[in-house]
């Protein structure tokens, strides 16, 4: 497997480590019954990493397309592999300045990883 086909897999997962940031704290049984509307009662942090959580499962789809596609067309591996490591830090950061709450910078994280995205797209042509 190639290493951009790992990016994709940590794409997928990372979701799942955000929502557990905004689930932990508090965490109860009984708010695991109903954990959509235990996640609309999230106040800062644990609702900024909701937010993120929400943000990175949009992301999965047009990043595995992307690579998948980028394969296909027999684009540069090295190429492919470099800007889907990069496209991984950038989520990374963007869901932590999401945390922090520093929405310049994740605006910037955010369209850093979408610069990403198209280029690995592209990168077959």
């Amino acid at each position: 497997m190639t290493i951009a086909y790992w990016c994709v897999f940590i794409t997928i997962l990372l979701p799942y480590v955000w929502v557990a940031f905004a689930r932990a704290p508090g965490f109860t049984l009984q708010k695991n019954r109903v954990p959509r509307i235990a996640c609309d009662a999230y106040e800062g942090v644990q609702q900024r990493f909701y937010w993120a959580h929400l943000n990175g499962l949009e992301a999965i789809a047009p990043f595995s397309i992307a690579v998948i596609i980028a394969h296909n067309l027999q684009a540069d591996q090295q190429s492919i592999d470099h800007l889907a490591m990069i496209f991984v830090g950038l989520r990374i950061a963007h869901a932590l300045a999401y945390a922090a709450d520093a929405g310049l910078l994740r605006s910037l994280l955010f369209t850093g990883g979408m610069v990403c995205m198209v280029a690995i797209f592209f990168s077959g042509i």
